[in-house]
Order: structure tokens, then sequence, then C-alpha cells
């Protein structure tokens, strides 16, 4: 037999001796300890891992777990939006380190929550946590809305302030301090000026008011103040008039927005109706006349905003659905389904329901034996039978019920059950100036009723110049 030249020669027979064994055996022992090594540093190191990782987690936990932010998180939330970090020492960070702090302004965008701009850049949660804690803060920090921006300085994550604007003229201020955070509402200097302006009717109230620089907004409560006098809908007429004197805020330069009407005069078909804004010791503020007569009235004509008039004051009316010859004893405005009714005047609703071709009917009871109804209403206000209400309540809301062509308001008014006409009949006013208060109140406007006597000289004089 040829001697064996080459290999790893197996020897399976039980009890042979093989001179290559103890080779075989030395190798792999080599071996192993070569895997083992490099095998139980790995392991070292992933231990080491797990560890920092436990540790952290619990660091964290310790800040963030057990004080929990009560925002809610949005579905907007970036992927990948890890724990925030943990900062130095919180009361290392006091109101006197912010000089040394990071400024970062937080832009407020779409989904956004204050947790997720704090997570979003680096900052404490824990932090968060204990501002939205804070009385004074907790409402204006909960509510945020896109474009809003929020100063923030921290020190490395950790916060030193936080401002937001609440309007403006107020500021919210977060700051740290020895015993943690404190929240203040400070209030920018404002600068109240006074301007006016005068316009005269062509085709339009709103299109003169553009004209003469006034915005829709002041044009509406101008009107609103002259309502009981003026039907803004049927009686302005090309050439009448109006003067105006308003505040506007300012800061810094740059316009914020109209303040109150101070004064106003409005000349319809000739006649003058003038008012100025007055507000008594008690911080009760309405606008009288001259005389210190309450330009408002018990009642209102039009207790709603309607479109138009769709029928008058008739007793001779030819009743659009019957087609018979009956008196029209109110006023229909025409508006679309659901637009408010408020209660012409303070009294007691005397009747609310179902009534016959008045469709949803509510009725009023009034001082001075006077009642007025509200019908073809599509739903009923809040105030039930018995209830009281004051003046510009809402009471119901317009509809088509009953014997009714499309949606309107059909409006009475009752004298000891006579029916008068609610665009006519004469309507007495509202309280005047308390008479402890009538000498301050001739003393504080009357700057403004010379301010309105002298504008339609001005305009005389420019036109000469």
């Amino acid at each position: 037999m040829k001697p064996y030249t080459g290999g790893i020669r197996h020897d399976y027979k039980e009890g042979s001796s093989n001179v290559l064994a103890p080779r075989r055996g030395r190798r792999w022992s080599w071996f192993a300890l070569g895997l083992a090594l490099p095998l139980a540093t790995v392991s070292l190191l992933v231990s080491e891992s797990n560890q920092s990782k436990q540790s952290a987690s619990d660091n964290l936990a310790s800040h963030v777990s057990t004080q929990q932010v009560p925002l809610a998180i949005s579905a907007s939330q970036p992927h990948g939006a890890g724990p925030a970090p943990i900062g130095p020492d919180p009361q290392r960070a006091t109101a006197s380190d912010l000089h040394d702090g990071m400024i970062v302004d937080l832009l407020v965008r779409r989904g956004d929550t204050l947790e997720i701009l704090f997570r979003r850049n680096g900052l404490r949660l824990a932090d968060l946590a204990e501002m939205v804690q804070l009385p004074d803060a907790a409402e204006h920090l909960g509510l945020l809305r896109p474009g809003n921006e929020i100063r923030v300085t921290h020190r490395d994550g950790t916060v030193l302030s936080l401002v937001r604007e609440i309007d403006e003229i107020e500021l919210l201020e977060i700051r740290r301090n020895e015993s943690g955070f404190e929240a203040l509402t400070i209030a920018r200097d404002v600068d109240t000026r006074t301007v006016d302006a005068h316009g005269v009717i062509g085709s339009s109230l709103f299109e003169a008011a553009a004209a003469a620089g006034v915005s829709d907004r002041v044009t509406m409560e101008m009107a609103g103040i002259f309502q009981w006098d003026i039907d803004f809908i049927q009686d302005v007429r090309s050439g009448d008039e109006f003067t105006v004197i308003y505040e506007e805020l300012w800061r810094d330069g740059v316009k914020l927005r109209n303040g109150d009407i101070l004064a106003a005069e409005f000349v319809n078909r000739g006649a003058s109706y003038r008012a100025a804004r007055y507000s008594d010791a008690a911080g009760h503020n309405d606008f009288y006349t001259p005389e210190g007569l309450s330009v408002r009235k018990a009642f209102i004509r039009a207790p709603v905003d309607f479109t138009r008039i769709s029928s008058n004051f008739n007793p001779n009316r030819r009743h659009p659905v019957l087609n018979t010859i009956r008196a029209h004893r109110g006023v229909d405005y025409a508006a679309p389904t659901g637009t408010a009714v408020k209660a012409a005047g303070d009294g007691t609703v005397e009747f609310r329901g179902a009534n016959g071709g008045y469709g949803n009917v509510v009725i009023l009871r009034h001082g001075g034996n006077i009642t007025t109804l509200y019908g073809h209403l599509s739903r009923y206000g809040k105030p039930r039978v018995g209830n009281h209400v004051k003046q510009g309540d809402i009471i119901g809301y317009v509809g088509r019920t009953g014997l009714a062509t499309g949606p309107h308001l059909h409006y009475e008014y009752r004298i000891g059950g006579v029916h008068r006409n609610p665009r006519t009949v004469s309507l007495s006013p509202a309280d005047p100036i308390p008479a402890k208060y009538r000498q301050d109140f001739e003393v504080t406007t009357a700057t403004l009723w010379r301010q309105l006597d002298l504008y339609p000289r001005t305009r005389v004089a420019d036109a000469a110049d």
C-alpha cells in the first residue's frame, strides 16, 4: 500500500492512533482563541452602549415623562424628531445669564404646537412643561396660529426666556429666575392719533367713505351710531354728507389699526344728526347728542340685517299667496335663510310657536303697552316664553315658514294692540346723560362739537387756496 502523502487524513476506526490528530487539535484551539477575543470585545462594547442608552433614557424620563406637556402633538410632527436634549443645570441658567444666551425665533406653521417647535429646535421639554403651568401664560401658550412668532433665548437648549405677542399692544414674557419661571404681561407704548374725514355721497356711502380714506369698519360703526334715525338702506341720498372723528393706534411709526369713533355727523336730506362718545365714571360708554340725549332709541327700526324691503306697511296690499286684498300691517325685510333676528327693544318673550300664516313666530312685550312680532322664522333663538331679552339679543332666524313666497322677516309694531308702521312710528329715546355727569359731558365733548363745526369751513378755505 502506498504511503499517504497529502491532505488531512480521516481515520474512523476506533482506537486507532493518528499522528495528525494532535496537530488538528492545536489548529482548532488557536482558531477558537482568535475568534473569542474579538467576540468578547464586541460584547463589551455592546454592553457599554446599552448601559449608556439606558442611562440616557432614564435621564430623559426623569425630565419629561414625569412632567407631561399638556399640549396636543399635531399629526404634522416631522419624522425622526427625537426627544429634546437635556441642557445644563436649570438652576445655573437665571435671568442674569440672558446676555449669554442664544436667541431663536420660532415661526409657527400649520399643525405646529409648542412641543413640536421645542423638539424641532432642540429646546427642553421640561422647561415647556413648567411654563405652561403658569396661570398667566397657559392661555397664550396653548393657542397658536400659523404665522405667529415666538422668541426664545436659551443656553444649550435650556430656556432662559420666552416672548410672544398677545396682540398689537401687549406682550407675554416668561423669564427664568432662581425659583423657576415667572410670567409678565407687558404693555407696549402706543401712540393714539385723532384723525377726521369728510365725504359727500355720490353713488353710495361706502364709495364716498373710501374716497375720504375711511375704512369699511369705521363706516359701518358710523352707520350703527345713527341707525335709529336713518335707514341706511332706504333713506341715504346723493348729496348727503358725513364727518367722522376717530382714533388711530400707532407703534414705532407703524399704524396698527383704527380705534374708537369719538364723534360723527351725518346730514341726511338736509337734516343734521350729531353724536359724540362719552365714558362716565362707572365705565359706561355711549353716544349722545349735543343736548345730552342718547342717540339710541328704545327700539331698532330694522331688527335684522336685510338686503331689501320686499313689502312695506300697507293696509290695502294684495296678498301674494292668497291673491286677495289684505292689509299688510308690518314690514317684510328680505334676507337669506338663517340670518339672525334681533329683539327690537328690551322686553319679555310673550309667545313663541307656530301661528297660522305667520309661520314660526316670536312676540315680545315691552314697556308702554308695546308689543313686537317676528314672523316666518326658520328656527328660534335661546330665549323662551317668560325670559327677559335686551335690545339686540338674538331671538330667532330668518325663514319662510307659513304663507311666505321667499325667506324674509315679517316685523310688526303694536301700541295697545294697534298696528303702527315700524319705519315711521315715533320712537322714544333711551336714557339721557345722568344729571351728575352732565357738566363733565359738556366739558369733555365741547372740543368735538367745535371740530365738527369747523370742518365744512376748512373745505371752503382749501378750495379758495
